[in-house]
């Protein structure tokens, strides 16, 4: 594949916040409110792209004020040629964001854009154009497809620690030149404040960039809004965000730790006694489809978050949404349960779509693992918050969804299906066989474990043996909540070769490093 060159640094304004750490800040941030700015309007937050495919995208923006949003796409670099896209009108209805959709894009090409933003009184006068470039998924089997996939960021109390280089995990996602990166959840910890400091246990001090909004948590829009804007205040991150789209999901952090549909909260720390959560769940959703471009809730905010991206004949990505339509956490030892993680609909969804697809690798982002034991301890209650319970046996709880979709597999023979995802704040390889489980109407299947990008590092979870996993690889602390200026940051990287249509997938440290690699071979039900 093409080589796509590492942008350089954008120039900043050095600033400071309320907390004693310093920070490079968009100019916007260090000057007045938005309404008081003089001149023409700016992009300080920078641009994204998101859902691409082999003839689309999306493109993302936040302006300081009142501005129209116009992208320019062009094949090179000088945007001789330049085809003009006419965004929306961004203003305080959805914090000055916007999202523009490009359709009939060449395929399996490298595309450069620009994003204007007008003065909507005077579409003459527009701000300095900020960049970025992205490929488009190829036609073409033969030019393969590289991704990259984590999640996890800014976790418990862990954010941008310039010392350490910030976000520096985006930048070795970068190096790989993937042709996508696939968020697993957790984009932000909209319940957890972050410090100005925190002492290590080798005595040294950890400093963290603070924000107002990022000082509690998060309860009203303005909380969630402020939580998304604070990731966007690396430089690593800015810089990753104009060289590669994303595919993003959610999980538990976007709301509150652990939250269910209808849940309400008994204690009255930090949050007010009960608070409902699906109400922070509606401010949250709607700050998550502001700050993100997803094809299927872009200026929605009661998108469907659960979609499938096609990336050409090689790879479908099948999204999931395992938080909006999961039933209350509870012991999950139940005989029967219709609702599940996914619930009814979703599930027949994915069914339906995976005997859709033709493409030669199906990969199911689900944002929590299937047989790793995430228990839910919140205000005290031994309930389970994922899939697996525990009990070795036949499929009890949540369990009894995926028994269905993996018999459904298995029967319907899909091929080519590998399961990624995050959420347990260490990495792994757990490969699943019948002859080991409990539950034998299923092919074999692997499960690969990231993250986390920026957050706390955590001991391998426990396996239920329900769906007969081996835990083939692992590294993870042996301690709660290490740092990332301790290490313990992962990222996943899978490399889809478009001669053979081997799929291999590479566990790597913050750093780039590899720490383990698996091949997979194409057209099989189940390896």
């Amino acid at each position: 594949m093409s080589h796509r060159p590492f942008p350089g640094r954008r120039s900043v304004l050095r600033g400071s916040l309320a907390a004693s750490a310093a920070l490079t800040l968009p100019t916007a941030l260090a000057a007045a409110p938005a309404f008081a700015l003089s001149g023409r309007p700016r992009a300080d937050w920078g641009v994204q792209t998101g859902d691409v495919t082999h003839d689309s995208g999306l493109v993302w923006v936040r302006s300081d004020r009142p501005a129209r949003m116009v992208v320019e796409t062009s094949a090179t670099e000088s945007f001789r040629n330049a085809r003009r896209w006419h965004g929306p009108l961004l203003g305080p209805g959805s914090d000055f964001t916007g999202t523009t959709r490009l359709r009939g894009l060449p395929s399996g090409e490298q595309i450069h854009y620009r994003v204007l933003l007008a003065d909507p009184h005077d579409p003459r006068r527009t701000g300095e154009p900020v960049t970025g470039t992205f490929r488009t998924a190829s036609e073409k089997r033969s030019k393969g497809v590289k991704f990259v996939w984590s999640g996890d960021l800014a976790g418990q109390g862990w954010g941008i620690n310039e010392s350490i280089g910030g976000y520096r995990i985006f930048d070795a996602m970068a190096r790989t030149d993937p042709d996508f990166f696939l968020c697993s959840g957790d984009n932000i910890y909209a319940d957890g404040p972050i410090a100005a400091s925190a002492t290590l246990p080798d005595g040294s001090v950890y400093r963290n960039v603070t924000t107002e909004e990022k000082a509690h948590v998060a309860t009203t829009l303005a909380d969630y809004r402020g939580n998304f804007r604070y990731n966007l205040l690396d430089k690593a991150l800015r810089r990753f965000n104009a060289q590669v789209p994303s595919i993003i999901q959610w999980d538990d952090h976007e709301v509150r730790n652990n939250w269910y549909p209808g849940e309400v909260i008994g204690s009255g720390t930090p949050y007010p006694a009960g608070t409902k959560l699906d109400d922070l769940a509606v401010r949250a959703r709607r700050a998550f489809s502001e700050y993100f471009p997803i094809s299927s809730i872009s200026g929605r905010p009661d998108g469907r978050i659960y979609r499938v991206v096609n990336h050409g004949p090689l790879l479908d990505v099948f999204v999931l949404d395992m938080r909006t339509y999961r039933n209350a956490n509870s012991a999950d030892d139940q005989t029967t349960d219709p609702v599940g993680i996914l619930g009814r609909e979703q599930l027949e969804w994915l069914k339906r779509e995976l005997s859709k697809s033709r493409a030669v690798w199906k990969v199911i982002a689900n944002d929590m693992p299937l047989g790793l034991v995430v228990p839910d301890a919140t205000e005290g209650r031994a309930n389970i918050e994922a899939v697996a319970q525990g009990d070795p046996g036949v499929p009890l709880g949540r369990e009894l969804q995926f028994a269905e979709l993996l018999r459904f597999i298995k029967h319907r023979r899909i091929t080519g299906t590998v399961w990624l995802t995050a959420d347990v704040h260490h990495t792994s390889a757990q490969h699943y066989d019948p002859s080991r489980a409990a539950f034998k109407d299923f092919e074999p299947f692997w499960e690969f474990v990231s993250g986390p990008l920026n957050a706390g590092a955590f001991p391998a979870s426990a396996l239920d043996g329900t769906f007969g996993p081996d835990r083939v690889f692992v590294k993870a602390p042996t301690t709660a909540n290490v740092s990332p200026a301790e290490g313990y940051q992962f990222f996943g990287e899978v490399d889809i070769d478009g001669d053979s249509g081997e799929l291999t997938v590479r566990l790597r440290e913050y750093d780039g490093t590899v720490l383990f690699t698996q091949t997979l071979q194409p057209g099989r039900v189940g390896q």
